[in-house]
């Protein structure tokens, strides 16, 4: 039987499109702006290239416009109680219900993507994640106490989801009383501005949604506005990388969601018919151009040719064509631009020896379309197994055992999400714990809900847009709002370079040479430098190693080889602290005297100090089995874990202020969440580290979890922030120091925490432990598990 035409009719969208032939404006303060004399762009149908629209491009003035309407709206908006902010937020999902057909179509002929998507995924979607955050709007004052709104937030949005896209960043951003600005993609703007006919037909406070048109150009201007407190970017990891660039040292908050290279992994005794519809939903849905497509196909050795057949066979029966087509399962590309790069990587897997397998269809004669298919007979390094295409083509490659398949899934940059199909739960549950993406799906692939976190690991970026995790997002610890600027004084620069003015404290006494501590065991330093550590007299109270880049290779090393501690129990972690605790008790005289002599202040101070150290520690050990996970509601039945994974390897430079509280603080919530750090103590006063490295000795904590390396601050803070191999890096220290270390870590997007020069009150609890520690010594694994279906 063929199918016949099942056109959706386009005539209302048509008509409003009518009505505004003239063009279309920006969005701001509550208002349309014109288009008289200002500078325009086309929109595209890209399945027919008709002209749209024409829309304004934002200048600089529209983007100072747009922010100053949104810090004027930010007083009166996030003083709202919760329930008034979420009349408007259920308004607004009320209406994009009233309009769903209206929204569907538009979204297809301004993006390409077939009408059922639109009608049955998209649209849905979009007034779930309103009506979600409406909820979290009556709840965030209680739920997060101690937190308060941003301010005002910048977001940039992508043509593949224009519309959700939208939705994930606006409704959480307005439950937790943020007012925003943000520029949806130049390819595909028109249901954004429905979106902002439904925000003034509700009566939405003006100056809390602003939209405003243009290219990257437009969104760098948003992104790097002075009066723009928080910036939330989805897009490409290129662009990404700029962005963390641009706004570095301005104290923005940023969450990235960026490109992915997503495994689908299919063992031999999966339900092979389910998998095969799986890639359909995986790589063939929205064209693939989806950041968590399941690009790539990882079937196991032994089932690898059927499944290859029965996939091909499924692939004859894909319709490609019209999308206002409601028999269509691939609509267009969403341009011409997207179209010619697409053909282009096709071509070279190819070139490269790649056996491509494309769809028998006879694409239509005008648009952007491109058949969908599958490469064999490719490489691990093959540019389409290692490049985010964004359209309907996968790679498929074989394993034998699964950790073949692991290796295989994360040998790649990215890590957004991952499917594993497989009847034997044991066996999934094991892949989705290995896998580094920060999405699994098991059984099921391309599951979104606005009560479930959706974000990457690695190179896919850092934040969670969805659930509990993506509120924070938009929320900032009052504590962090409050700290003063430190006072600025000169910067200590350690130097290899004898004294010769200055005398040992303790001359006559045995010598103790200290050492960086590395794997486990004290090491002298790389470059065979010490330099002079100076008491409260200014006397010489012993020496400590310069470290150097090698010297942080080597600690990195040997915390890549110590990735069991993530593994470990969170009991036996926590057991494993208790004892820090226990035998650094022991020592108390000797770390209280070393305080005194080496930073000068009170036995009282130092007594203090200590004691605050301790009960810190046993704080962190009873935490490490206390932060929870959660069991996400989800729309869909699944059991959908949000799982506290660590970052991995993390470096951490602390403060010259209570050397050994400081430490004490910023380690002990990283290790205690299966983290291992390279941390650099602090430079004035390292002796303490040198002597805590004797009490991780004689408690348990295997080698490689804690490593120390002496030296200047900065400068090998810096070397950490450059290390690919280091998935996150907190910093304590100068405002230049903080600027520098957001700065370095783009080259591998790795998640910082940095305090901008800000002074920390050590002994205050509420700004030196606390839960807001452990949030950030992980990031949310989210995994989806059928359940009851």
């Amino acid at each position: 039987m063929e199918y016949g035409p099942a056109p959706e009719s386009n005539s209302d969208v048509q008509a409003w499109l009518e009505a505004n032939r003239k063009g279309f404006g920006h969005f701001i303060d509550g208002r349309f702006t014109g288009v008289e004399g200002r500078e325009t762009f086309a929109v595209i149908n890209p399945a027919n290239d008709a002209v749209l629209a024409k829309v304004a491009h934002g200048t600089k003035e529209d983007v100072d416009r747009a922010v100053k309407a949104a810090r004027t709206a930010f007083g009166k908006w996030s003083k709202l109680a919760g329930h008034e902010r979420a009349k408007y937020l259920y308004a607004i999902a009320r209406h994009i219900q009233k309009r769903e057909r209206f929204f569907a179509v538009l979204e297809t002929m301004d993006n390409g993507k077939p009408i059922r998507e639109t009608r049955d995924i998209d649209i849905p979607l979009v007034a779930r994640h309103f009506y979600h955050h409406a909820g979290w709007a009556e709840m965030v004052e209680t739920e997060f106490e101690g937190f308060s709104p941003v301010g005002v937030c910048g977001q940039i949005i992508p043509w593949n989801f224009p519309l959700l896209m939208l939705a994930w960043k606006i409704a959480p951003a307005l439950a937790a009383g943020n007012t925003v600005v943000l520029k949806p993609a130049e390819l595909t703007p028109l249901t954004a501005i429905a979106f902002a006919e439904v925000c003034r037909e509700i009566g939405l406070p003006a100056g809390v949604v602003n939209i405003v048109h243009g290219d990257g150009e437009t969104g760098a201007l948003i992104c790097g506005h002075d009066d723009v407190d928080k910036v939330a970017f989805t897009g490409s990891t290129e662009v990404g990388r700029i962005i963390r660039e641009q706004i570095a040292g301005s104290e923005k908050k940023l969450s990235l969601e960026l490109g992915g290279k997503s495994p689908f992994i299919v063992f031999e005794d999966a339900d092979m018919d389910g998998a095969v519809e799986g890639v359909v939903d995986a790589i063939w849905f929205n064209q693939g151009e989806v950041c968590c497509a399941g690009s790539r196909i990882l079937v196991q050795e032994g089932i690898a040719p059927r499944f290859y057949d029965k996939l091909r066979k499924r692939m004859e029966t894909l319709r490609v064509g019209d999308p206002l087509d409601k028999t269509m399962d691939v609509g267009a590309l969403v341009s011409a631009g997207q179209l010619k790069r697409v053909s282009a990587l096709v071509e070279q897997g190819k070139v490269e020896g790649g056996t491509l397998w494309q769809a028998p269809v006879a694409l239509p004669v005008k648009g952007s379309f491109f058949a969908p298919g599958f490469f064999t007979d490719v490489e691990p390094a093959s540019t389409v197994c290692e490049v985010e295409i964004f359209g309907p083509v996968a790679t498929a490659t074989t394993f034998r055992t699964p950790d073949e398949a692991i290796a295989l899934a994360n040998n790649t940059k990215y890590g957004l999400a991952a499917s594993v199909w497989s009847e034997n739960i044991n066996l999934a549950l094991d892949m989705a714990a290995r896998v580094k993406a920060g999405v699994v799906w098991i059984n099921s692939t391309n599951l979104l809900d606005a009560g479930a976190g959706f974000g990457g690991y690695r190179e896919s970026g850092f934040g969670r847009e969805g659930g509990r995790e993506g509120l924070y997002e938009y929320l900032t610890a009052n504590w962090e709002k409050r700290l003063p600027l430190a006072k600025i004084g000169p910067a200590f620069k350690p130097s290899a370079v004898p004294d010769g003015d200055a005398r040992m404290a303790t001359s006559g006494a045995i010598d103790r040479t200290t050492k960086n501590y590395i794997g486990g065991k004290q090491v002298r330093p790389d470059g065979g430098y010490s330099y002079s550590v100076t008491g409260k007299n200014g006397q010489i109270i012993g020496h400590a190693g310069l470290g150097n880049r090698k010297d942080i290779r080597n600690a990195v090393e040997a915390a890549s080889r110590a990735g069991a501690w993530g593994g470990a129990t969170a009991h036996n972690r926590a057991q494993v602290l208790y004892y820090v605790g226990e035998n650094l008790d022991a020592r108390r005289a000797e770390f209280e005297a070393l305080l005194v002599e080496s930073t000068g202040v009170t036995a009282k101070a130092a007594s203090e100090e200590f004691a605050v150290a301790l009960r810190r520690i046993f704080y962190y050990a009873a935490q490490a089995d206390k932060y929870d996970g959660a069991v996400h509601s989800t729309k869909s039945r699944h059991v959908t874990l949000a799982m506290n994974e660590p970052w991995g390897i993390m470096g951490i430079a602390c403060p010259d202020d209570m050397p050994l509280l400081s430490f004490v603080s910023l380690v002990l919530p990283a290790i205690a969440m299966g983290n291992r750090v390279v941390v650099v103590p602090s430079a004035r006063h390292p002796l303490l580290a040198s002597s805590l490295y004797q009490v991780l000795d004689t408690s348990d904590v295997p080698g490689g979890v804690v490593n120390i390396v002496t030296g200047e601050r900065d400068v090998l803070a810096r070397t950490l922030a450059d290390h690919d191999e280091v998935d996150s890096i907190w910093y304590v220290g100068s405002k230049e120091g903080s600027t520098m270390v957001e700065r370095a870590s783009c080259g591998n997007l790795k998640a910082t925490w940095v305090n901008n020069g800000r002074q920390r009150d050590w002994l205050n609890n509420s700004q030196g432990q606390g839960r807001d520690y452990l949030r950030r010594a992980v990031q949310v694994k989210n995994i989806w598990v059928p359940y009851g279906e």
